[in-house]
């Protein structure tokens, strides 16, 4: 790629990100900028999190066969000679005008993240030099290891492309940006003022970090079965093609690598395997569902994570109500982005808990309420 079509991919991606920066400058303050901007990148990271589903269920992640730019230049227009000829080829193919805007939008938008990410470092760097080393709100080792996270995200994304969407890239693609969507949510959380935790709350420090593992599990299963389109593989609720237990494939179904739609040995995949990736995630889905609802009413308990708890509850009964509608509404499109926006937020909200849990000032327990005297009789 030419170093023309580099800066103009750059500039572009400096353009998009000054919609937040502008909303950040306008918040009084060096530090209340730095927490807006912490919180505006989080947002931002979000919103590319949910477009990138869009591209993914839309399969546009090949909408432009190349990387970073589409047919070596740096939007679609450009590019119109190559993807006319490829739409004309194969007008439902991976490469067609609305694929390619799709897929380049997404890219400018992840293009704008890095640019947020790379004013976080400048700012917290610069801000923890000219204090001495001293103010810890400005420690710049996180926003620097952000920086370095979403390097590796990009490399993720060109191999996607590069790799022709194979299934185990895709889906690491996927978890590394909710990764870094935790780590935002982290920095964001160390940047305000938390209800005091009793020591109850604090004793829910290990149970939110399981909480934190199983989630991540569930959703590496829920990354597994949409890069393998395999969404639709059980058409039925609670059975799954009429039976309790379906017939399955596991060993070809979780071979990790291989191409999309073959099995290690480059025979198609068998339907029994795209059966047993659904089974699994939906299977699995109940024990993170009870676990999460457990540890909740658990923290509604406590003052300090009662808003975190009542959340967690919300989502997690939307992540199901959507779920089950992808089944019975047969995948639409708009519900199965709004299943992959759930989690992300269960992601941002397990984190607020387990910082809290950890970090928030410790409270009193609660008193019980005085017991009113009897009056004496005489």
């Amino acid at each position: 790629m030419n170093a023309i079509t580099l800066i103009e991919l750059g500039l572009t991606g400096l353009l998009v990100s000054l919609i937040p920066l502008l909303l950040v400058a306008r918040a009084q303050g060096l530090v209340n900028r730095y927490r807006k901007l912490v919180w505006v990148t989080l947002f931002f990271t979000f919103d590319l999190i949910m477009f990138g589903a869009f591209t993914r269920l839309t399969d546009s992640g090949l909408g432009c066969p190349d990387w970073p730019g589409c047919y070596d230049h740096s939007n679609p227009l450009l590019a119109h000679e190559h993807i006319n000829a490829a739409q004309e080829a194969m007008p439902t193919g991976p490469v067609t005008w609305s694929k390619a805007w799709i897929e380049m939008t997404h890219r400018y938008f992840a293009m704008a993240v890095g640019v947020l990410i790379i004013v976080l470092m400048v700012v917290a760097w610069r801000r923890w030099l000219k204090s001495g080393k001293t103010d810890a709100q400005f420690h710049p080792w996180f926003p620097t290891a952000l920086l370095g996270f979403i390097c590796l995200q990009g490399a993720f994304g060109a191999w996607t492309v590069t790799l022709k969407l194979q299934p185990v890239i895709v889906t690491t693609h996927l978890l590394l940006g909710l990764v870094l969507l935790a780590m935002l949510a982290w920095l964001a959380a160390r940047q305000e003022q938390h209800v005091p935790v009793t020591p109850a709350g604090r004793a829910l420090v290990l149970p939110a970090t399981l909480g934190a593992i199983l989630l991540a599990l569930q959703i590496a299963l829920g990354g597994w079965v949409s890069t393998n389109y395999a969404a639709l593989a059980c058409n039925d609720f609670p059975l799954c093609n009429g039976k309790l237990v379906p017939d399955m494939d596991l060993e070809h179904g979780f071979t990790l690598w291989r191409h999309l739609g073959m099995t290690a040995n480059g025979d198609y995949l068998p339907f029994q395997a795209l059966t047993a990736i659904h089974w699994v995630h939906r299977s699995f889905a109940f024990v993170v569902i009870l676990y999460v609802v457990w540890l909740a009413q658990r923290a509604l308990r406590d003052p300090g994570l009662r808003k975190t708890g009542r959340w967690l509850l919300s989502i997690v009964g939307l992540q199901l109500c959507t779920g089950l509608a992808t089944i019975y509404l047969n995948w639409p499109l708009a519900i199965a982005v709004v299943h992959n926006g759930g989690a992300a937020l269960l992601v941002i909200l397990m984190v607020m808990l387990n910082y809290k849990a950890r970090y928030a000032p410790q409270g009193l327990a609660s008193a019980a309420p005085p017991v009113p005297a009897k009056p004496v009789t005489s």
